[in-house]
């Protein structure tokens, strides 16, 4: 939080998050009483390495999953008093997600991807403008086998932000991409942060891509260890791994 940012201009607030994995005899602690907040339009990278709970929180912010406790605050809605219907509304009009894996369906073009989200959503922009958006303008009728992995990825971030999400939370986006690839995904990103406003997160085991953030929020062992401001923030194609 900077001098300026208080905790009522927080997009979310979570505190005291906790949660427990019951595996036959055992439980698996992935969160560990989480308090943390992410502020509008701010791009924040969550960092830690694999085993650390970062997933886990943000499945949780997305409602894809719920906490064992505690309590998460989405602008003036309580998410942990929402039932599955409430969750569902919640992940369709307000959370956008870009995950490791594309998750195209192989069978449609670029642009029919994209417009399976836009026909469900409230206010979406244009597939094609979405596509657009993230530098696919040319290759909106081609199928997700004649795209690279990054054009697939870049299919996957237009699809999410086509609906206008308040927030992009994205789990590894560069983790199953080579380095050049990689940072033109993070380009993308970065330009849907910075020209639609939308409160981004990145969670990655990648420490070179904090540089990138507005604030950078450490976690290990489910946990917050630190949380640094970037006093100078470095564009994607500047980063280097």
């Amino acid at each position: 939080m900077t001098a300026t940012q208080t905790t009522t201009d927080a997009v979310f607030s979570a505190r005291g998050v906790t949660k427990v994995y019951h595996m036959g005899e055992f439980d698996v602690h992935a969160l560990r009483g989480v308090d943390i907040d992410l502020f509008r339009s701010e791009f924040a990278v969550l960092l830690g390495p694999s085993g650390s709970g970062k997933s886990t929180l943000l499945n949780i912010l997305g409602g894809l999953d719920v906490p064992t406790q505690g309590t998460i605050r989405y602008g003036d809605s309580e998410l942990t008093d929402f039932d599955d219907t409430e969750l569902t509304q919640y992940r369709r009009n307000h959370v956008g997600f870009v995950f490791q894996f594309y998750n195209l369906i192989p069978s449609l073009t670029a642009k029919e991807n994209v417009a399976l989200v836009t026909e469900i959503a409230r206010a979406p922009m244009d597939p094609g403008e979405a596509l657009e958006l993230v530098g696919l303008k040319e290759r909106t009728d081609h199928f997700p086998s004649q795209l690279s992995g990054g054009e697939q990825q870049r299919v996957a971030i237009a699809r999410a932000v086509a609906k206008r999400p308040q927030v992009l939370l994205c789990d590894e986006p560069t983790g199953a991409l080579d380095f050049t690839t990689g940072v033109k995904v993070l380009e993308v990103i970065e330009r849907v942060n910075r020209e639609l406003g939308t409160t981004t997160a990145v969670i990655t085991h990648n420490a070179v891509i904090a540089d990138m953030a507005d604030r950078v929020i450490m976690i290990s062992d489910g946990r917050i260890h630190e949380v640094k401001q970037n006093t100078t923030k470095r564009p994607a194609k500047e980063l280097e791994w």
